[in-house]
């Protein structure tokens, strides 16, 4: 396995070509060459690293190990990007370089390393008893010396509970990392490993994990359905940074540039936040994800920010959301939220924090379309009533890890005359994607590309993207309805009430045929049944006589 690992750039970019499916293109832009889909997210060698580290996990849980694992990946990342460009002012010397000036990095945007924080030192001191400590003073050293990094590290390694044998095992593995030469070569590819690492460690810790970790399919629909390519991006309840993540590849992949998209976000829990913050710098994505974790509610970090868009999975049905402190809050221009539920409360901020012409999707507890507890159903109204619903997507189930809840997508837009569309006021898209995805275990589901490629193509030609081709209804999946008829439903919004049935083909098979043969059929099952039941009977009685 370390060989293969260690087989260096060709054999890294090969995995990353196997490994990797490339999201589907909305219709409106250049398409690029798609790969067959891989069950469970990328199987090259992210996998084999994953399941090499996880036996070095020991006695460790899964919330635990994954900071462990997380900041070693995220320490080799620096610590290479350091090296490239150490190597390249070494060889500049002569033309006035200083390869050891902390202003050379910080004027390429490279974190600087102090040398006793830099891998190959750590690496070398792997076997050693004191490689925690090491480890440690290491991050210590690097936040000192990068106060964009200030309390972000995880600075526990030297702890009596971890195993240091194991723990040098580990550096020794992560060491085996084939990065090539390339600075965007080495963000690829171990933000790619720390990506498919947080998914995995999500997976293993269940409802907890899935706290600060949206899969990979559901993130890719909602940024390819709102298609991100310029302004603001906001992310009030941002975990681990995967819809920022997720957003400046939608844009690479389209021929934009990330430089394009300012984004903020912020995060309430402490340790997701720093997640957050490596997952975003080992990419280079600068973030403004406020000086420390907050609570969106209670202490708004952006509260000027009128963003382009705003993408999101908040908290599900949180009924601990310190509602009834917030009754004369401004941002509720549509209803006062329930104090127990605080779905509509973020529904709420969304669109407090939207620009003009701002758009919105996020994800919600299927509730949300149907409820009328507590006021819901007429903060419900109130928001379809402003013309601000723009799409409703109700999602099959078992996609996410935290929960068994069923889940929708909610599409809001500000103006729907925004002139980079057709006028869509007084108008709702309904999608029912609730048949789509696989099981790619026994108990989690996914959206394959086509599948996310199907809801956002219809979407981008229901709002007239350009490019995009003529929208029609389809019976059973997509169904464009009017306010009016909405207001027939008493405004819930589930996709469900407006698709209507699947058409089926038929068969052309008369009546007069067809009844018999399926009544005939209906009988031979029954003498089958009344067969298999004589038997399981005759068993019964035999191991009862016994």
């Amino acid at each position: 396995m370390i060989s293969r690992l260690a087989g260096g750039a060709a054999s890294a970019r090969a995995a990353d070509a196997a490994a990797t499916p490339t999201p589907p293109l909305p219709p409106s832009g250049p398409r690029a060459k798609t790969q067959e889909p891989k069950s469970g997210g990328d199987l090259g060698f992210e996998r084999t690293l994953f399941q090499a580290a996880d036996k070095l996990r020991n006695n460790l849980d899964a919330a635990e190990y994954k900071h462990v694992v997380l900041g070693l990946i995220f320490l080799k990342y620096i610590s290479d990007a350091f090296d490239e460009l150490h190597a390249k002012l070494a060889a500049e010397v002569d033309q006035g370089a200083d390869p050891e000036d902390p202003d050379e990095y910080r004027a390429e945007r490279v974190f600087w390393v102090p040398k006793e924080a830099r891998w190959t030192t750590l690496q070398a001191n792997a076997k050693q008893a004191t490689i925690g400590q090491l480890i440690d003073d290491a991050m210590v050293a690097i936040e000192r010396d990068n106060p964009s990094l200030k309390g972000v590290l995880p600075k526990n390694y030297g702890r009596p509970q971890l195993d240091k044998q194991r723990l040098g095992e580990l550096v020794d593995l992560i060491g085996t990392i084939a990065l090539g030469s390339k600075a965007d070569q080495s963000k690829d590819i171990l933000g790619r490993v720390y990506e498919y690492f947080l998914g995995e460690f999500a997976l293993a810790e269940g409802k907890k994990g899935g706290q600060f970790y949206t899969p990979g399919s559901v993130v890719r629909l909602l940024v390819e359905m709102l298609a991100p390519y310029k302004g603001r991006v906001y992310d009030p309840a941002c975990g681990s940074g995967g819809m920022f993540v997720s957003s400046e590849r939608f844009i690479q992949e389209h021929g934009g540039r990330v430089g394009d998209i300012s984004v903020f976000g912020q995060e309430s829990n402490p340790t997701t936040w720093r997640l957050a913050k490596m997952n975003l710098a080992i990419r280079g994505i600068e973030a403004n994800l406020g000086p420390e974790n907050a609570d969106t509610f209670h202490r708004d970090l952006h509260p000027d920010l009128r963003a382009d868009y705003v993408i999101a999975n908040p908290p599900f049905n949180d009924s601990d959301w310190g509602g009834d402190r917030l009754r004369e809050d401004p941002r509720w221009k549509y209803g006062i939220p329930p104090a127990r539920n605080a779905n509509f409360a973020w529904v709420q901020h969304f669109v407090h924090h939207l620009a003009p012409s701002g758009q919105a999707g996020f994800v919600l507890a299927n509730g949300s379309m149907s409820s009328n507890q507590s006021g819901e159903g007429e903060i419900r109204k109130s928001i379809v009533e402003a013309d601000l619903v723009d799409c409703m997507v109700a999602l099959p189930g078992q996609l996410f890890y935290s929960t068994q809840i069923p889940a929708c997508l909610w599409f809001l837009a500000r103006d729907k005359r925004d002139k980079r569309f057709r006028d869509r006021r007084g108008e709702i898209l309904f999608i029912d994607a609730r048949k789509l995805g696989r099981m790619i275990d026994r108990v989690q589901r996914e959206l394959t590309d086509e599948d996310v490629a199907r809801i956002a193509a219809t979407y981008h030609a229901w709002r007239g993207d350009k490019g995009a081709g003529t929208y029609e209804d389809v019976a059973g999946f997509c169904k464009s309805d009017t306010l009016d008829e909405v207001r027939a439903h008493q405004h819930v919004l589930t996709p469900g009430r407006y698709v209507g049935a699947e058409d089926v083909e038929d068969d052309d098979e008369p009546f007069e045929v067809k009844f018999p043969r399926l009544v005939k059929k209906l009988e031979e099952q029954f003498a089958e049944s009344d067969r298999l039941g004589a038997v399981v009977r005759a068993s019964l009685a035999g191991l009862t006589d016994g």
